[in-house]
């Protein structure tokens, strides 16, 4: 199989956002491309005086730290997202994934964006995911060097790692994106099936016909949603086998897990200027 077709059988949502965050960081710490042009600033945004950037509403989340950065922030990226995408079982429809990144994402522009006034938040994007997927397999095994513990403690330790080799004030940053996954978890699980409320935050049927185009057929099930190939035709996703849902292997700030699947994160948010 080609890179080409290995693209196209990957989970929709996951490969684009890991996509984006290539061609948007590359050439950007290769200096063409000034970071502010990039990051999130509100004065920017919410004006009248000047045209809104209303592109900063999405590229802070896709924009990676320099070095070695540009390597493991889309690794990761990709790895937590298409897990999550194609495995978790809250995620049973076509566009639940992307809704559940549109969620996560407005509360952290409004607790790291605009609150704490961060600048980068693919940290607080990146905490969100591992903590849902510690929500999914909270009995996973985790080993951090000889230390070893339940995923449902990932997240947790994710902070620690940043509180130490960063800042307070980072950490704070970062535990916006553990916020915003609870309060996921809250309005589609807590609050509906344990406090008899109702459900208000429901995928809308033109997203779903989205999902359902994207890649061939996305079929529901009843953990992850799988998206069959394209078929037919000569163009890129011609005769693509359908995506798989095997873990892969890999490493993050010394986090690995049991089974075939590494999980970790980065340590720090960032604010312009900063190392």
């Amino acid at each position: 199989m080609s890179a080409v077709d290995m693209f196209w059988a990957a989970p929709p949502v996951a490969r684009t956002i890991t996509a984006a965050a290539v061609l948007l960081s590359v050439p950007t710490w290769m200096g063409l491309i000034s970071p502010y042009y990039s990051v999130f600033v509100r004065d920017r945004i919410f004006t009248l005086t000047r045209i809104p950037e209303i592109w900063r509403l999405v590229t802070p989340f896709i924009l990676t730290g320099p070095k070695f950065g540009l390597l493991m922030d889309p690794y990761f990226l990709y790895t937590y997202g298409s897990q999550l995408e194609t495995e978790a079982a809250r995620f049973t429809q076509p566009g639940d994934f992307f809704m559940y990144l549109v969620f996560v994402a407005v509360i952290i522009l409004l607790l790291g964006g605009i609150y704490l006034q961060g600048v980068f938040l693919l940290s607080p994007l990146t905490l969100a995911l591992a903590y849902t997927y510690a929500q999914e397999n909270p009995n996973r095994q985790l080993s951090y060097f000889i230390v070893t513990f339940s995923s449902k403690w990932l997240p947790y330790a994710m902070l620690a790692m940043t509180f130490v080799t960063a800042s307070p004030q980072e950490a704070l940053l970062q535990a916006t994106g553990l916020v915003a996954a609870h309060a996921y978890d809250f309005v589609t699980k807590i609050w509906p099936q344990y406090g008899g409320g109702r459900q208000f935050l429901t995928t809308p049927v033109v997203v779903k016909g989205w999902f359902a185009k994207l890649g061939g057929t996305a079929q529901a099930r009843g953990a992850g949603t799988a998206f069959a190939a394209r078929s037919g035709g000569t163009g890129p996703g011609a005769n693509v086998p359908p995506a798989q849902t095997g873990s892969g292997g890999g490493w993050a700030s010394g986090f690995s897990g049991g089974g075939n699947t590494a999980w970790g994160g980065r340590s720090s948010g960032r604010r312009l200027g900063s190392d």
